[in-house]
């Protein structure tokens, strides 16, 4: 559902839109015109957007990629530290090796894409660690940076650039700007800050250490999405005093067109105006304060915010510990792996919530040490989406119905393999840690006189049609081949449960379904063998009955002309034998009763053997007697309450409660067949060989003509 919604797209999109239409015209201009014109677009756009977010005497550089324009940043600053890189290109760097900064917090892959796009070794990337006593765990550690600058002088290397972060990717927090910015004063380094919180300088009260950022050297603001603007442009404000260098490094261009791209926001920015701008990053950022109090009325739900009075990003988990301090007790130890468990529910809770609320815009995120965490984070996705103040309360209505669902499956988690371990060897439970749901169980069919291939595809065949016939029942779990990539083939997972759940008549109905498929396949193959010797046996009595009729009419009669003129002076009259093969017998008797009660000879009338047990009407499967609650319903793949009085049929046998003993194969003494039980020997099949057929054949005339049979 999530990749199918569509952006909104308001008033001040279409004019982006127009915007880019513009543009298209305006480039055909004649070159004097379009420099003016392109002039006043660019040098506009540039004064409004330093007036808003609050950076004085700055330029600006649009551009598609949003990390284009920290790598134009980059070569600026190489061109201005190394006095002969112009001159004599990447040979000057050799003296001194470049050093960039970047956070272990940062976006991945920023640094290797500014290695590559400069040309510079990856040892020209240094990473530095987070804050792990003091302060913010998604925070640059400052005093580690002091070191590590250190040591590069030391080692006569140049502390090129530092990338800090207004908002970091995952978490959303805020380094100590202040405190880097006097750090790379006192380095000659040169910093860059990026980062979603950036947004909030347009507003009226910011926050110091948001404050801080426009003392920064240069920054990246991501308008499009703040503002909901199809198809803008990043832009990267920076200060700097030589256009030369700036032209050098590819921040400004001498061609008309290029500064075009500016066309669309200006557009935009003017339709909207600074009323309009602030509004709209108000409101986002409004709605991450409605949401986080709501928050914290849920026990089970652990908040992860910077500022709990103007974060804009909101950051929340299913916690084991809140959960157990509100419950009493605890779940440590209900499975092992504990964290790699709640990253998985998390990571379900995630989707289902933007399944859900679509328009919430929430999505998942890894953090290093919390793990999988919910991200809502309005400014990036509000104004796209068309967030609103109902969202929030429907992600609320839509956390109490799915925190309790996670909460009983993973109390239940232990039971379900407990109660695995209790059906083995039928049942092999399968440890799948990342598995949001109650478990995964593999049936292990009787693997007696067969060879591994033999047996792989034995269990395939039945783990295929268990999970079909569970898929069938009427119940709100949901059963699945789990994971699209995962490691474990020819396994049941078993999905998301409520605390009404009885996990022993779950697995009970899992094992005996098993069950009852292996029997039916093993009856199948021993029906074929039956079926084969019957064919044998029926083929020598035909034999033997060719035979009897040459002694029985002569040989005569035998022969092509003398024996048609004789059966046409002297009939004679051949009685009907034929064969019946009954399945459910098997034996092999004669149709002698057939033909003369005219009349096929008569089974046992066709009686269910076996009955469903069924729950009562209303209450679903593997529910407790009592238990009715709904709250998973909505969660669940499976649709609304069917009827509650359905044939019997369309459930398996033994489908809901723990059926009797698997039918039982019994020889049959005289003639080796199966004794086949009565559920199915309402299907058993009977085949008829009638001897008749090859007697006509073989009294067929040369001459083409059939010779009557005796008794007409």
């Amino acid at each position: 559902m999530s990749s199918q919604q569509m952006q909104h797209v308001g008033e001040q999109g279409h004019m982006a839109l127009l915007g880019h239409s513009l543009a298209a015209y305006i480039s055909v201009l004649d070159r004097e015109r379009l420099r003016k014109l392109t002039t006043r677009i660019l040098s506009d756009t540039t004064l409004w957007l330093c007036r808003l977010f609050r950076y004085e005497n700055g330029s600006a550089y649009f551009h598609e990629d949003d990390r284009d324009g920290l790598v134009k940043v980059c070569r600026l600053v190489i061109n201005a530290r190394y006095d002969d890189y112009a001159s004599e290109g990447y040979s000057v760097l050799s003296s001194r090796q470049p050093v960039i900064y970047q956070s272990a917090s940062g976006r991945p892959g920023l640094g290797q894409h500014l290695c590559s796009q400069l040309g510079l070794p990856l040892s020209s990337l240094c990473t530095v660690p987070c804050n792990t006593i003091f302060g913010s765990q998604h925070q640059m550690d400052v005093a580690l940076l002091d070191k590590l600058i250190k040591e590069d002088i030391e080692a006569r290397k140049l502390p090129l650039l530092l990338v800090a972060y207004a908002g970091t990717p995952g978490a959303g927090h805020t380094d100590k700007l202040a405190r880097l910015k006097d750090l790379c004063d006192e380095y000659s380094m040169w910093l860059h800050v990026e980062g979603v919180n950036l947004a909030t300088l347009a507003l009226g009260q910011v926050t110091s250490s948001i404050m801080a950022a426009s003392r920064s050297d240069s920054m990246t603001l991501t308008p499009g999405q703040w503002l909901g603007l199809p198809a803008v442009t990043a832009v990267t404000l920076y200060r700097h005093e030589d256009p030369a260098l700036s032209l050098a490094a590819g921040l400004t261009s001498s061609q008309p067109v290029a500064r075009l791209r500016a066309l669309p926001l200006w557009l935009s920015l003017q339709y909207l105006g600074h009323s309009g701008i602030v509004q709209k990053i108000r409101h986002s950022t409004a709605l991450a304060q409605q949401l986080l109090p709501k928050l914290k009325t849920l026990a089970s739900i652990k908040t992860l915010v910077e500022d709990e009075l103007s974060s804009p990003v909101v950051l929340f988990r299913f916690s084991k510990e809140t959960s157990s301090a509100s419950s009493g007790g605890s779940v440590e130890g209900h499975c092992p792996g504990e964290k790699k468990v709640l990253d998985a529910f998390n990571r379900w809770l995630g989707e289902q919530l933007l399944q859900l609320v679509p328009t919430s815009g929430v999505d998942v995120v890894e953090l290093d040490d919390e793990g999988a965490c919910v991200r809502f984070s309005p400014l990036l996705t509000a104004e796209v989406l068309g967030t609103q103040e109902e969202n929030t309360n429907d992600i609320m209505e839509k956390l109490s119905e799915l925190v309790p669902v996670i909460c009983s499956t993973m109390c239940l988690r232990q039971d379900f393999r407990e109660e695995s371990y209790r059906h083995a060897p039928s049942l092999s439970y399968i440890q799948q840690l990342s598995w949001p749901g109650l478990g995964a169980v593999r049936y292990e069919p009787r693997a007696e006189g067969l060879d591994e291939s033999r047996r792989k595809q034995e269990q395939q065949k039945i783990n295929t049609e268990l999970l079909k016939k569970l898929q069938d029942l009427e119940t709100d779990i949901i059963f699945s081949t789990g994971p699209e990539f995962g490691t474990e083939e020819d396994c049941i997972f078993v999905g998301m449960v409520t605390e009404d759940i009885d996990v022993s008549e779950l697995v009970d109905t899992m094992a005996s379904l098993g069950r009852d498929i292996e029997e039916s396949g093993r009856l199948l193959d021993n029906m074929t063998e039956v079926v084969r010797k019957g064919i044998l046996e029926a083929e020598l009595q035909l034999q033997k009955a060719n035979e009897e009729k040459l002694m029985e009419e002569g040989v005569l009669r035998q022969l092509p002309v003398v024996g048609s003129v004789l059966n046409w002076f002297s009939p004679f009259q051949s009685s009907i034998k034929g064969r019946t093969f009954n399945l459910a017998a098997g034996s092999l008797d004669s149709t002698e009763t057939t033909y003369s009660t005219k009349a096929q000879p008569g089974s046992p009338s066709p009686q269910e053997s076996s009955t469903s047990l069924r729950k009562q009407p209303g209450q679903r499967l593997f529910r407790r007697s009592g238990a009715g609650s709904d709250s998973f319903s909505e969660t669940s793949s499976t649709g609304p309450a069917e009827e509650t009085t359905r044939d019997t049929s369309a459930i398996p046998s033994g489908s809901i409660n723990p059926p009797a003993s698997p039918p039982v194969v019994e020889e049959d003494p005289h003639t080796g067949g199966v004794d086949i039980p009565g559920y199915i020997q309402e299907t058993s099949v009977q085949v008829h060989t009638q001897l008749e057929d090859d007697l006509a054949s073989e009294e067929r005339a040369p001459d083409g003509q059939e010779v009557e049979q005796s008794g007409k």
